[in-house]
C-alpha cells in the first residue's frame, strides 16, 4: 500500500512539473429559446460537444491554457488576444472561442479547451482549428469544418464533414454521412441513410449503412465494407 501512495505522489509530482504556465476556466451561458443553430469558431484546443435532452440552455466551459507565462504576463495576453464569447442574433447562437495567433514566436501558443453543452435538435456548424473534436448526441443536423486533430461524431441526424488530418470515427447516424478527408483512418458504423467518402490517404472501414455507399476517391489505404444494404459505388 505505502509503494502504491509513493508512485502515485510521484507521478501526480510529474504532471504537475509536466505544465508550466497560467490557466484559468471561464463560463458561458446563452438561453436557447427561439435558436436553431450554434455556429462554433475554435482555435487551437480540444473541444468537446455534448447533447441533452433536458436542457433549453447552451453552456459552455473554456479552459484557457497559455504556456509559458507567469499570472501577470498570461493575463495581459489573455486582455489583448482572447475572443471569447457566446452570442445570439436572429434565432442563431455563435460561439468565437481562439487567441489571435498574430505574432506568436517559436514555442507553445496559447490555447482554449471548450466542453460544450446544448439542447437536444440544435443545429451545429463547427469551424475547429486543430484538437481533438467530439460531439455526442446532439440529435441534430452536424457540419464540420477541421483543419487538423482526430474527429468523433455519435448520435446525430445528419453529418457533413471537411477534414484536414486526423482519424474519424462516426457512428450511430440517423441520416446521410458526407466526408472528405485529406489524411487519416476513417471508421463509419450505424448510418440509417447513404455514405459518401472523400478521401486522400488512411484506411477506410464502414458498416451497416442502410443505402448507398459511394467512395468518390480512396487514395491510398484499404477499404472494407460490410453490412451496405444499398450499392457500393466505388470511383477511386
Amino acid at each position: 500500500m505505502r509503494s502504491f501512495i509513493v508512485i502515485a505522489m510521484f507521478a501526480a509530482s510529474l504532471t504537475h512539473a509536466a505544465w508550466n504556465g497560467y490557466t484559468e476556466d471561464r463560463t458561458l451561458e446563452l438561453d436557447a429559446d427561439g435558436i436553431s443553430r450554434l455556429d462554433i469558431d475554435a482555435g487551437a484546443g480540444s473541444l468537446v460537444v455534448t447533447g441533452a435532452s433536458d436542457s433549453d440552455r447552451i453552456l459552455v466551459t473554456a479552459t484557457i491554457n497559455v504556456p509559458d507565462e507567469d499570472e501577470d504576463d498570461a493575463l495581459e495576453i489573455i486582455e489583448k488576444k482572447l475572443r471569447l464569447s457566446l452570442d445570439k442574433n436572429d434565432g442563431e447562437a455563435r460561439l468565437e472561442a481562439f487567441f489571435d495567433n498574430s505574432g506568436w514566436g517559436w514555442g507553445d501558443s496559447p490555447s482554449v479547451d471548450l466542453d460544450v453543452r446544448v439542447p437536444h435538435g440544435l443545429e451545429l456548424f463547427v469551424d475547429d482549428s486543430s484538437g481533438s473534436l467530439e460531439i455526442t448526441d446532439s440529435q441534430s443536423q452536424v457540419e464540420i469544418d477541421d483543419g487538423s486533430g482526430s474527429i468523433r461524431v455519435v448520435g446525430v441526424t445528419s453529418l457533413v464533414i471537411d477534414d484536414g488530418s486526423g482519424s474519424i470515427k462516426v457512428s450511430n447516424v440517423a441520416g446521410d454521412v458526407a466526408i472528405e478527408d485529406g489524411s487519416g483512418s476513417i471508421t463509419v458504423e450505424g448510418v440509417g441513410g447513404g455514405v459518401t467518402i472523400d478521401d486522400g490517404s488512411g484506411s477506410i472501414d464502414v458498416n451497416d449503412v442502410e443505402l448507398d455507399l459511394v467512395i468518390v476517391d480512396d487514395g491510398s489505404g484499404g477499404l472494407d465494407a460490410t453490412n451496405v444494404r444499398g450499392k457500393v459505388i466505388n470511383d477511386g
